[in-house]
């Protein structure tokens, strides 16, 4: 299976994980999934005379405009795609190493694009991998995965991207260190952030059970023309 998160740019949302394409060997060729996309003297067309095919999977074909933009990315570096591979394990490991002076390592042993750090420490002074999260925002930085994988005690795991420059890095150790520091000197700081999101924490529970996916103006303000009346 080819994740097209992360090795092909696309988020986890939208379809990425889920919409990557799967390779077989040559021999599993006649199971595959029915329909096929194929190409013969007219064009592209969908096969459906397979009589050894395990049948149809499901109707939906995956999110294009993901597909779309994983095949622009990888148009977009051509041959250089390997680079990007490294770079980004280049860039996940010096995180690694330096962010190590405050957090502990989850797992031994060598990372790819990607590392899980443990905060457990942190929760001395009753600070959390969330709040170490939500204070990454105040300081400009999309905070990392938290709490994953679940088995890690306040896990932090963290993918900085091909793309990120050294500086960018530098910056982000810079931002863990005032925050660890802050964990020291004034963890309520860290525990009540974000201080300067345009909204502060949700409920998160209510979130989940109150899903709310329509956008209303505020109380006596007009509904944008054509916009459906509530």
């Amino acid at each position: 299976h080819l994740n097209l998160h992360k090795t092909f740019s696309t988020p986890h949302g939208g379809g990425g994980p889920g919409a990557g394409p799967v390779g077989v060997t040559s021999h599993l060729t006649p199971y595959l999934p029915i329909p096929t996309v194929e190409r013969g003297e007219q064009g592209y067309y969908f096969e459906y005379e397979r009589p050894n095919s395990i049948g149809k999977v499901r109707s939906f074909y995956g999110n294009f405009g993901m597909l779309l933009r994983a095949y622009a990315y990888i148009r977009t570096y051509g041959n250089g795609i390997s680079q990007v591979a490294h770079d980004a394990v280049l860039n996940a490991s010096y995180l690694r190493h330096h962010l190590r002076r405050y957090f502990d390592d989850a797992f031994e042993g060598p990372s790819l694009h990607e590392f899980v750090l443990t905060a457990k420490n942190a929760k001395r002074a009753g600070v959390g991998a969330k709040d170490i999260a939500k204070r990454l925002i105040d300081l400009g930085f999309h905070p990392p995965t938290v709490y994953f994988p679940l088995i890690v005690p306040e896990a932090l795991m963290i993918e900085p991207t091909e793309t990120e420059s050294k500086a960018s890095l530098d910056a982000f150790i810079e931002a863990i260190d005032q925050i660890c520091r802050e964990i020291e000197s004034d963890p309520e700081l860290v525990k009540s952030a974000p201080h300067y999101a345009p909204v502060g924490r949700l409920d998160e529970v209510r979130a989940a059970r109150q899903l709310d996916l329509r956008w209303r103006p505020p109380a006596g303000q007009p509904s944008p023309v054509g916009a459906p009346q509530t």
